[in-house]
């Protein structure tokens, strides 16, 4: 198990960014949330496979290209602290 951290930078907020990832994240076995920040980038945290973590951004990047200016990843060892939850957004 993976954790994925990646704060996108762009047009992130205000065009539905954050209900979109909510969306496809449904797709796969992927837990989290998205959630914006103050200084207008967008922070994705995802637990699964890494295949799935992956795979879940790259279906993000290719909706939202249009808005996304840059993606900084980190990866880590799953804290697996959402284990019960389904993803989510934070405010």
């Amino acid at each position: 198990m993976t954790r994925l951290t990646a704060t996108i930078s762009g047009h992130v907020q205000g065009v539905g960014f954050r209900f979109t990832t909510q969306r496809i994240a449904r797709s796969f076995a992927v837990t989290g949330y998205v959630k914006n920040l103050a200084n207008g980038k967008v922070m994705i945290i995802a637990e699964g496979e890494k295949e799935d973590t992956d795979a879940f951004l790259s279906v993000v990047h290719e909706r939202m290209a249009g808005h996304i200016r840059n993606i900084d990843l980190q990866h880590a060892d799953a804290t697996e602290e959402f284990r019960e939850e389904a993803f989510g957004i934070r405010r």
